[in-house]
């Protein structure tokens, strides 16, 4: 046979006998050949996405900022608490409006919530002397350690509307660490109220309002809402942790600074610079990806 009838009767598999050899290659093979098949990315998408990244850092360095207050009694721990909880109710109502929940899951959804409250305020004798033994030098160095770890596996993807996936694995021991340096730092705090009000702003910080901000990145059907709500939350976080923190420390003010300016400015530009060098190939010789599609069924 000759060359030509050999690519009119070439396919790409091995379990029929053909007349020519396996390791035959045709001339049409790279046809199909892409490189670079998804979109370049473009700066300020870059920026905005980064956002959340800064909003969990000011987070950070807002708790931070709360906890030498209390520490250093320039914040009445009464006051916090009151706080803490404004802040939730008007998180919660933030969150019903964007699910636009019946009536029913609100009620039903509350009861864990003052659950929560009532365990961390049985608790806080306890927490209080929890590291009573261990030096300060120790528990500032595990906290510091439990933080950067607390910003490196937590989860900046959004949650969709109505989706039942489960939390990552990285996502929950972000929590568990952020939450567990808390604890450690509320050992240090003098009374059981600053704990409580601590322990609880902390609850708040590390585990409730990621979900609100990653529910609050699809929220809006138009992309150019969803890009001004992350700006100017990023912007209100961030100047609120610049404003509690550069009276306590001038330094911690200038390094949170630093990290905000690399995130949001200087390390989209290098992903944007770094692209140009991207050289992805694909062709008919990449194996399958098979899609498997699985309903979820919920049970009540």
């Amino acid at each position: 046979m000759s060359v030509d009838d050999w690519e009119a009767e070439w396919e790409r598999v091995l379990w029929k006998k053909k007349p020519y050899p396996d390791n035959y290659v045709p001339r049409s093979f790279l046809a199909s050949l892409s490189r670079n098949r998804k979109s370049p990315y473009t700066y300020w998408h870059l920026v905005v996405l980064s956002c959340s990244i800064s909003q969990h850092l000011a987070s950070i360095f807002i708790f931070l900022a709360v906890f030498m207050r209390l520490q250093q009694r320039w914040l009445d721990p009464r006051a916090l608490v009151w706080m803490s909880g404004g802040v939730f109710f008007s998180g919660y109502m933030v969150w019903e409006v964007l699910d636009c929940a019946e009536a029913n899951d609100t009620a039903r959804n509350t009861n864990p919530s003052i659950l929560v409250f009532l365990a961390l305020m049985s608790l806080s004798p306890v927490l209080k002397t929890l590291t009573a033994a261990t030096s300060s030098d120790s528990i500032w160095a595990l906290s510091a350690f439990l933080f950067i770890l607390n910003a490196l596996l937590a989860d900046y993807t959004a949650i969709r509307p109505q989706s039942h996936r489960r939390e990552r694995l990285t996502s929950v021991l972000s929590m568990n660490a952020a939450i567990s340096s808390s604890v450690v730092l509320a050992s240090r705090l003098s009374d059981d109220i600053s704990v409580f009000g601590l322990i609880l702003f902390s609850v708040q910080a590390f585990a409730l309002f990621p979900m609100l901000r990653r529910r609050i990145q699809v929220s809006f059907p138009d992309g150019t809402a969803t890009s001004l709500v992350q700006i100017i939350l990023t912007a209100l976080l961030s100047g609120l942790s610049v404003i509690l923190t550069y009276p306590l420390s001038a330094t911690a003010a200038h390094l949170y600074t630093f990290c905000f300016t690399f995130v949001t400015f200087l390390a989209p530009a290098m992903l944007v610079w770094a692209q140009r060098y991207k050289n992805e190939i694909r062709g008919t010789w990449d194996p399958a990806v098979p899609k498997v599609y699985r309903r979820l069924s919920v049970s009540r």
